[in-house]
């Protein structure tokens, strides 16, 4: 009778971002430890798109091929001169990738490229207006859209390559072409969850044994034009009528919504084996991973029994029980019904532990990145297993009987050894991640 070999054990070696509160471990780690938000006036949104006034935008990036890391000459050339055929959010991802790899000591003469792989989660992602603009002038008449006129003369005005700004298999293509990674390659699209998701495959994929290391992460907006008016006709936002570093409250009692960010981030995970070969420096060590999906009849997401489940199945898959765990990193959006939901799970989960076990809630500090704030919340736990102290909740003032955890509030309080991280949509799809300190 045939056995399966012995799963392998994944490490974190390498970590990238490009977030509202920083573009480096370092500088992340900065911003959370010393309480400092990123939340601020809204620049990314023209005012005449909608009434978004505050976000949190990644000010450190512009999209200038400096912003990708420090490049040996044949990448620059290459990535420089595709940068135009990217939209923000694949810029975003292709430069968090590149500087994962880089902090991770991973150059080209490095990987085994047929076992080296990418997979990235991302929001959907959305054309910008004026991509249309002359093609719709072309058939505008007296004020109205002639549509006969639309295949001969208005697609002519859509540039060839319009589309590939925009698919969301670009991210993990365009980082597997410029870095010749040939192993597995996916692209995920399943909002707030998707990172998560994404190092998840990725875990199960090196676990496995399929290959030795992979790209991991997510890249995500909520704040260019068509994605902020979405989020406007669909999110609880907070609002924008006192200081933004205020508006985001995750847990409170008086929590009003989310604020809109944006980012990307991704990790570099690697077996033990392989890590330990070249001599790599360790971050964590990836141990478990759940997911579930729950939805009524009408396809409305039940976030509360979805969070449930895949917390429940990480801590088994990571063969740990709920009071072992160090801290919890909350999707906490900030939400009147989204944060009793998660903190009702998390008391179902945690039983009586849910009483000692301490809960972040890092969207205080830089708001809703989309598909790319599991993987920036995750890395933000895993500094945190490093570091030992936990970043407190901000603007956690006045605790809501509707939920139920412990959030952190003071400065100090110890991590722990794990991290179990949480992610999950509307539409009910919850991914959850457990990390455990490095030896």
């Amino acid at each position: 009778m045939s056995t399966l070999p012995p799963a392998s054990r994944v490490v974190i070696t390498g970590i990238g971002l490009i977030s509202p509160s920083g573009c480096t471990p370092d500088e992340l780690w900065d911003a959370l430890s010393s309480g400092r938000s990123a939340i601020g006036p809204s620049t990314l949104v023209p005012e005449q798109a909608g009434p978004m006034k505050i976000a949190a935008e990644a000010k450190g990036f512009t999209g200038a091929i400096g912003d990708f890391g420090d490049l040996d000459g044949k990448l620059k050339k290459s990535i420089r001169k595709a940068i135009k055929m990217m939209c923000r959010e694949t810029q975003m991802a292709v430069a968090a990738a590149q500087l994962s790899l880089a902090d991770a000591g991973l150059g080209e003469s490095d990987c085994d490229p047929e076992r080296t792989g990418v997979v990235l989660g991302s929001d959907y992602m959305l054309t910008m207006p004026e991509d249309y603009v002359r093609a719709v002038e072309k058939c505008a008449e007296d004020h109205r859209f002639n549509y006969g006129r639309w295949g001969d003369e208005g697609l002519a005005e859509i540039e060839p390559l319009w589309m590939l700004r925009y698919l969301p298999n670009m991210p993990a293509s365009h980082i597997a072409i410029f870095n010749d990674l040939r192993g597995p390659n996916n692209s995920l699209t399943m909002r707030e969850a998707a990172g998560l998701m994404a190092v998840g495959e990725a875990y199960r994929i090196i676990s496995r044994g399929v290959a030795s290391r992979m790209v991991a992460g997510a890249t995500g907006t909520r704040l260019m034009p068509m994605q902020a008016i979405h989020s406007m006709q669909l999110e609880q936002l907070a609002p924008a009528d006192g200081d933004p570093a205020k508006a985001c409250r995750p847990f409170d009692k008086s929590r009003q919504g989310m604020v809109a960010g944006e980012g990307a981030a991704t990790i570099v995970l690697e077996s033990l084996e392989a890590a330990e070969a070249r001599g790599a420096k360790i971050y964590a060590e990836v141990t478990g991973f759940g997911a579930s999906q729950v939805a009524d009849t009408q396809l409305s997401g039940d976030t509360q029994a979805a969070l449930t489940n895949s917390m429940r199945a990480a801590l088994k898959d990571a063969d740990l029980q709920a009071g072992g765990v160090g801290h919890v990193s909350a999707n906490a959006l900030g939400t009147t019904d989204g944060d009793a939901a998660e903190a009702r799970a998390i008391s179902t989960v945690f039983g009586a532990d849910a009483a000692r076990v301490p809960v972040t809630a890092l969207k205080s500090y830089f708001g809703n990145l989309g598909a790319a704030g599991g993987v920036v919340e995750l890395v933000g736990g895993v500094l945190a297993l490093r570091s030992g102290t936990l970043p407190r909740v901000l603007n956690y003032q006045t605790p809501d009987p509707e939920c139920p955890v412990q959030a952190v509030r003071e400065d100090g309080q110890p991590a722990g050894a794990s991290v179990l991280a949480n992610s999950v949509t509307p539409q009910g799809q919850a991914a959850t991640v457990v990390a455990v300190a490095a030896d």
